[in-house]
């Protein structure tokens, strides 16, 4: 790959997520760790995004006059509803941002058999994650059981990322806006209908008899629940798949 001297972040962020994800064994905790450690130093502006629209504080890359992308990063405090920026898919991760206004809820879902790494940007957000402590199917086949809390609480950028597992961390999470917020993600592997890793959304029932606990019960895409789509407008990436 031709390079320039100095990688972006997001660059690097791809390199190392192409590293660990695509080997044949499941990357070990040390490696996840180190990957979790290099999304901790990952900011806005790494992603095409100026919170506040600053245009003093813009990076190198977006002053170069070679990517005319000065005027055009995402503004943050802009966002009218819950966007996604797709950044990069493949069948191993995927690396996407999240932008929400105040007051925007992504209700609770899951991320079956995947690991998932998320680095808060900027701004506040409420989450809540349980983990299944016993599931099944029920009479018409949706999933339901019961869960333990694994998250419960406020976090504000700065802060450092967050890793969640297939059976532990939250893998079922809810996250509500407490203020104008982007969150950014890497799932390893991604979300998949073909390959049984949809995106299942649930309610919670809890249980006053044990604390901590709730039922979880699969329910419809909520019809209140909208998520547009925004263009990438970071760094170039360059990926393994322009030279396959």
């Amino acid at each position: 790959m031709n390079y320039t001297m100095e990688r972006s972040k997001i660059q690097c962020l791809y390199d190392a997520c192409n590293l660990i994800f695509t080997q044949e064994e499941p990357p070990t905790y040390q490696k996840i760790q180190w990957l979790k450690n290099f999304l901790d130093t990952m900011e806005a502006i790494d992603v095409g995004i100026d919170e506040f629209n600053i245009n003093g504080s813009l990076p190198k890359w977006a002053k170069s006059s070679s990517i005319e992308v000065c005027d055009g990063l995402i503004c943050g405090q802009g966002v009218s509803e819950i966007t996604y920026i797709h950044i990069y898919e493949c069948n191993f991760f995927s690396i996407g941002v999240f932008c929400f206004p105040a007051g925007a809820k992504l209700p609770l879902h899951d991320h079956p058999g995947m690991t998932v790494l998320t680095k808060l940007l900027y701004g506040s957000v409420y989450v809540k994650g349980y983990d299944w402590i016993k599931v099944e199917k029920s009479n018409n086949y949706k999933t339901v059981g019961l869960a333990a809390k694994a998250v419960d609480g406020i976090i504000r950028a700065p802060s450092e990322a967050t890793i969640l597992f297939p059976r532990s961390g939250g893998n079922i999470h809810s996250f509500t806006a407490l203020t104008p917020c982007a969150i950014l993600d890497v799932l390893s592997p991604p979300y998949s209908e073909e390959l049984g890793r949809p995106s299942t959304y649930f309610s919670e029932i809890f249980v006053t008899s044990l604390c901590g606990y709730a039922i979880l019960e699969e329910r419809d895409l909520p019809d209140d629940l909208v998520v547009t789509g925004a263009p990438y407008l970071g760094p170039r990436l360059v990926t393994s798949d322009e030279f396959a």
